[in-house]
């Protein structure tokens, strides 16, 4: 195997190899494709090491049954290289049994390459532009937050580990009616840092005690100029510095997460810089956008002053939309989905592929984002694949019981609250232990036990075990990691070489599908086989990772829990959460 070239990705090449003689044999045809062909693990571990579905995916071209190819496939697999043996499943798939030295040599790979075990060549370089929070610059970060936060970063993380060069990116919404609702807030604290008695905050304005620090810096530059001058006045300079300061404070958050974003565009700057008209003129173009009317408000009797206004449409509906979609409102301003697609245009002109990270509420904008999106990339000479990942809200807990809010915000738990709470690894890891489309309970107690069913602990506790060992073999008998006798290795050992081997396998097949969470599924497994073996040493001395008496067989297991150490801290790595070597 090649310096980058792990077992799944050698073996792969194998099978290929094998069915490229079927071509030259005339037994498949030359225009074959291998595409659909894959090598997993088999359900079954007794079934072998690999499983491949080569002949059923390619008896259909080669005009025969999946057995009889398997049969053909199978005598060519068996003179490979590194195959003990190859045997025909079911209708047709092929069952492979490696040579032992392969997992030896394996293990020897996973040492060499450390850190960049996993990483991959797969993205080829593609810059992937993964936008997530986004969240409007009104308030410190909170819950609502948290999750999708989490997700874009791992999935940055996992991207990077797959090859692919990404960007991160935050889209600041500066350009909204929320933005002066936030400056008239800031105007009021300003008003009260000025000593003026502000009572009630009024019904609409942001609450939080956060504006309160944003108040007292402005009162200190500013004394009590803008105190009563009309908001015409100020309310151009208090939104510009309202928004630099709370973005400071979203900055610190999301720091505290381990998050830093790599860009943050300002809707305000899309806007000035007429990015939402040159998208526009180009939708015209393609007679995707058109002046309408929209249809009244269905299911019931339209408001009084309801008038039918004449709009530029997008013609979302050829897209499987209910009806056309307004990007301007009837005052000339630009909608938000106007605004956006013009900011995902501005994204593509130096991005191969857009990812946006998104909560659940916005799943019914998603196809028609998706199809403007296309139809502006392709005008721009390249369509650009633009995916929509949607994450669902998490419901915070304790002890069963709903948590109640945090009064530092006014409404909500932050995530600096959380994190002060039970840490950032905690949470980060707690946040990829679902689907991101899967509902989500955070229990803030349940979160922190030492228990086998709260997988942050267990996995992080397995590597600090990793780490105990090691340290205890020296410090007691002097040994330490060898891989002179790595042959001496049995078959409970071997099985725990064939759950980390899978772990490049895992980095790209998470990175094709977008899913990050896949990683921490893997690292439960992984951590839970290295448990299970430490587990026989309870009732078996010889099955331990020291053997006193035995330097040679101890020194080749602890090269074994080193190697499991250093995937463990591979995947955790991605996951933006600390392999800690004490607990």
């Amino acid at each position: 195997m090649t310096d980058m070239q792990t077992l799944y990705t050698a073996f792969g090449g194998t099978i290929e190899t094998a069915l490229k003689a079927l071509v030259t044999d005339g037994v498949l045809p030359e225009d074959a494709s291998f595409k659909n062909v894959t090598l997993e693990p088999p359900r079954d571990p007794s079934h072998g090491d690999l499983a491949t579905n080569a002949a059923m995916v390619l008896a259909k071209p080669a005009k025969t049954n999946p057995r009889a190819l398997a049969e053909a496939l199978v005598t060519k697999l068996e003179a490979a290289p590194g195959i003990a043996s190859a045997a025909i499943a079911g209708p047709g798939f092929i069952n492979l049994t490696l040579d032992p030295q392969v997992w030896l040599d394996e293990l020897a790979a996973i040492t060499a390459l450390a850190d960049d075990y996993g990483r991959s060549t797969m993205g080829k370089g593609t810059r992937v532009n993964v936008e997530y929070v986004s969240a409007n610059p009104t308030g410190p970060m909170h819950m609502g937050h948290c999750r999708g936060a989490v997700v874009g970063d791992a999935l940055s993380s996992l991207l990077e580990l797959a090859g692919h060069k990404v960007t991160r990116e935050y889209y600041i919404n500066d350009a909204g009616g929320q933005v002066d609702t936030l400056a008239r807030s800031a105007h009021l604290r300003y008003r009260e840092a000025l000593g003026e008695d502000i009572g009630e905050i009024p019904e609409g304005y942001y609450p939080g005690d956060y504006l309160k620090p944003i108040g007292e810096y402005l009162a200190q530059e500013l004394g009590d100029k803008h105190k009563d001058t009309p908001e015409a006045e100020w309310l151009p300079y208090f939104r510009a510095e309202a928004v630099e300061k709370m973005m400071d404070l979203i900055k610190a958050d999301l720091a505290l997460l381990g998050i830093h974003h790599d860009v943050f565009a300002s809707e305000a700057a899309l806007h000035a810089a007429g990015k939402p008209d040159e998208a526009e003129k180009w939708l015209r173009e393609q007679d995707l956008v058109y002046d309408g009317v929209l249809e009244a408000p269905k299911g019931k009797a339209p408001p009084e002053d309801w008038e039918p206004v004449e709009l530029p449409l997008f013609r979302s509906t050829k897209f499987g939309d209910d009806q056309d979609r307004p990007i301007k409102k009837s005052d000339g301003k630009w909608t938000y989905f106007g605004a956006d697609l013009a900011y995902h245009m501005q994204k593509a002109e130096s991005a191969d592929e857009l990812i946006d990270i998104w909560g659940a509420d916005h799943a019914g904008t998603v196809k028609r984002i998706k199809a403007a999106v296309a139809a502006l990339s392709e005008g721009k000479g390249k369509p650009t694949p633009f995916d929509v990942k949607l994450v669902q809200m998490v419901q915070l807990m304790r002890g069963g019981e709903p948590v109640k809010m945090s009064k530092r915000s006014g409404n909500f738990i932050t995530i600096a609250d959380m994190i002060e709470e039970v840490g950032r690894d905690v949470v980060r890891f707690t946040m990829l232990t679902r689907k991101p489309e899967a509902q989500m309970e955070f229990d803030f107690a349940k979160v922190v036990e030492a228990s086998k069913d709260n997988p942050v602990w267990y996995v992080q506790y397995a590597h600090a075990r990793i780490q105990s060992t090691l340290r205890k073999a020296l410090e007691d008998e002097g040994f330490s990691p060898s891989s002179d006798a790595i042959a001496d290795l049995g078959d409970e050992e071997h099985a725990l070489i064939k759950r980390a081997a899978q772990f490049p396998r895992e980095v790209e097949a998470a990175a094709k599908a977008r899913e990050p969470h896949r990683i921490a599924f893997y690292l439960y497994d992984l951590a839970t086989d290295l448990n299970a073996f430490y587990s026989l040493g309870n009732t078996d001395t010889q099955k331990r990772f020291i053997v006193k008496q035995d330097a040679r067989l101890s020194q080749s297991r602890l090269f074994l829990a080193a190697a499991i150490g250093q995937v463990l801290r591979n995947g955790l790595r991605v996951l933006g959460v600390e392999a800690v070597d004490r607990m």
